[in-house]
């Protein structure tokens, strides 16, 4: 979008300086008496698709130039941007004037091209003191209503800095846990659900397939609640890349471009954050994080369900699904019963506990 953009803008400005500057170079070359040249319409047309090809090769290079400026820009607090915003008026104003004036004195040299370099200059200083004295600008305006609870500059950029953007991922959707872990308050911030997200979680929901379409379906459900219940805002962002086709790719890159982080339990996209230094919340580290600690020896409640691979062996879980391997426990299926914890597993896969029945081992 942003290179066509450009590609019309240098239409238009094609045009423009054909209208200007064709004419005179007609009288250059000797070619003002053909009529067709003398219309400015023609001038206008020829300017305007000369600068038109070139943009084809220019284009990709303005495009580089905008982004960058905005990556600046989006890293500049906006308390630092108005007052220097307002300093660069001021200076450009008075730069005018002076202008004004010094074209009523008609010296020849003076007159041309003083006002260009006062105006550079003068904006560029009153940029500078805007930036500089945010801080006393700033209090002049609090200053002004003494009921109200003084702010200063600093603080107001110290709030505005603290605001963080999280973007949400599709699997992180589906898998819902997200939903209940931001109703704690645990999840600060503002949740951003990018629209390219939307399009795949849609795509997912309108799967022929039964279970993706159940778990798209799940997913657009859980954005609802999200949006309901959460106290803080959650927003679209229609912001996309086009020149990248990969979701993760463009997640990595809108969370660079707007300092966010990335929620997400997804095990590739963990690490494809890590590459590009972009801070990742997987959901699953947190799981594994809140699971309750146990220690040998610590005895606890547990109903067997199944036999284990080994013999005599069962098998019986926690709340938060971490598994339970009973020595001895195949003749306990079905029954609840206590056992004592003799050593605890840690595996890329999550936890395992091992136990033995509390009544076999005091026998």
């Amino acid at each position: 979008m942003l290179k066509r953009v450009i590609q019309i803008a240098f239409l238009f400005i094609g045009g423009a300086l054909g209208f200007v500057f064709l004419p005179p170079l007609y009288e250059f070359i000797n070619l003002s008496s053909n009529p067709w040249l003398n219309n400015p319409y023609v001038s206008v047309a020829l300017g305007a698709i000369l600068l038109f090809v070139l943009s084809f090769a220019l284009s990709d290079y303005f495009v580089k130039l905008v982004v960058w400026m905005e990556g600046i820009l989006f890293k500049i607090p906006a308390a630092d941007l108005l007052f220097g915003s307002l300093g660069l008026i001021v200076g450009l104003t008075v730069a005018f004037l002076i202008g004004f004036a010094i074209e009523r004195i008609q010296i020849p040299v003076i007159t041309e091209f003083l006002p260009i370099i006062l105006s550079i200059l003068l904006g560029y200083l009153g940029f500078r003191v805007g930036f500089t004295k945010r801080e006393e600008l700033g209090q002049i305006f609090t200053k002004s209503n003494p009921g109200q609870k003084k702010k200063s500059v600093d603080s107001l950029i110290q709030t505005e800095e603290k605001q963080v953007f999280k973007l949400l991922d599709t699997s992180v959707i589906i898998d819902g846990r997200i939903a209940d872990i931001s109703s704690t308050g645990f999840i600060e911030g503002i949740l951003i659900v990018p629209q390219f997200v939307l399009t795949e979680l849609q795509h997912i929901a309108d799967s022929s397939d039964t279970l993706k379409r159940t778990r798209g379906r799940r997913g657009l459900d859980m954005l609802k609640k999200l949006q309901d219940e959460r106290v803080t805002t959650v927003q679209i962002s229609e912001e996309d890349f086009e020149d990248v086709q990969e979701v993760d790719l463009k997640l990595v890159r809108l969370a660079k471009k707007i300092g966010a982080q990335i929620l997400t339990n997804d095990f590739n996209l963990n690490k494809v954050c890590d590459l590009h230094h972009v801070q990742v919340l997987n959901i699953n580290d947190l799981a594994n994080a809140v699971k309750p600690v146990v220690i040998p020896g610590e005895d606890m409640q547990v109903v067997v369900i199944k036999d284990g691979k080994e013999q005599n062996q069962g098998v019986a879980y926690l709340d938060d699904g971490t598994m339970i391997v009973v020595e001895g426990g195949r003749s306990y299926i079905g029954q609840a019963i206590t056992v004592t914890v003799t050593s605890v597993l840690q595996t890329s896969a999550g936890r395992m506990i091992f136990a033995r029945p509390k009544d076999e081992q005091v026998a």
